[in-house]
């Protein structure tokens, strides 16, 4: 194989023009969470976007060691950012570790992103069932099947693994929350909005919690 057939595409050469309006301290709401709903219902109804609630969650374990993942936002509001997901997982012994967490909602299709940076709790009992009752009866019994991020020896095993608990839990009967799956919510320390513009000069404005309450916004540079 030659180095041509390894990268049959220039790299360098592939950009995107970005849109000319651009994001000033003047248009922002009073806080994150409000220009976010602003942001995610233009994403949700105007973007065209396949799963605009889709973010990058960062973690790092107790020894700094990174890992990412795309998980969806499940709701928000002025107390943070809600996601669930099983606690035995990567993510979920990470977050045991190390609390720090990073989102990114990636935006490409709508050349804007917004990067959140704060400290994930678990969600209480009571949240996490409600929601849980609101999922899918496969996604319930999925949330069962699966010991995520676990080592599988095979598909097979899995799709067993699934179909005893079909027999167990047929349509129609409640399924019992799982005690190793809960949510957790984000509680954000700083929120950034990024806005693709012209020649690279892209508008950077961040939210950044004040210690007495309030928000304090930046611009950085792009």
């Amino acid at each position: 194989m030659t180095d041509r057939d390894a990268a049959p595409f220039d790299l360098a050469a592939m950009r995107k023009h970005y849109r000319t309006e651009g994001l000033s301290e003047t248009d922002l709401a009073a806080t994150p969470v409000e220009q976010f709903a602003r942001w995610f219902k233009q994403a949700a109804t105007e973007g065209g976007l396949f799963e605009p609630n889709a973010m990058i969650m960062s973690t790092a374990d107790a020894e700094g060691r990174p890992s990412s993942r795309t998980v969806l936002l499940k709701h928000f509001d002025e107390e943070g950012f809600v996601f669930y997901t099983n606690y035995d997982s990567r993510k979920g012994r990470d977050l045991a570790e190390n609390p720090h967490v990073s989102l990114l909602f990636p935006w490409h299709g709508v050349a804007r992103q917004v990067i959140v940076t704060g400290v994930a709790r678990r969600t209480g009992r009571d949240e996490t069932a409600a929601y849980f009752r609101t999922r899918p009866h496969g996604s319930q019994l999925g949330a069962w099947a699966s010991a995520q991020s676990s080592v599988v020896a095979s598909r097979a095993e899995l799709d067993a693994a699934y179909a005893e608990l079909a027999a167990r839990y047929p349509e129609g009967e409640q399924v019992p929350v799982p005690p190793h799956w809960g949510g957790f919510r984000v509680a954000p320390r700083t929120v950034e909005f990024w806005q693709g513009r012209e020649n690279r000069l892209h508008d950077r404005l961040r939210y950044v919690a004040q210690a007495g309450g309030g928000w304090r916004v930046e611009r950085l540079s792009p």
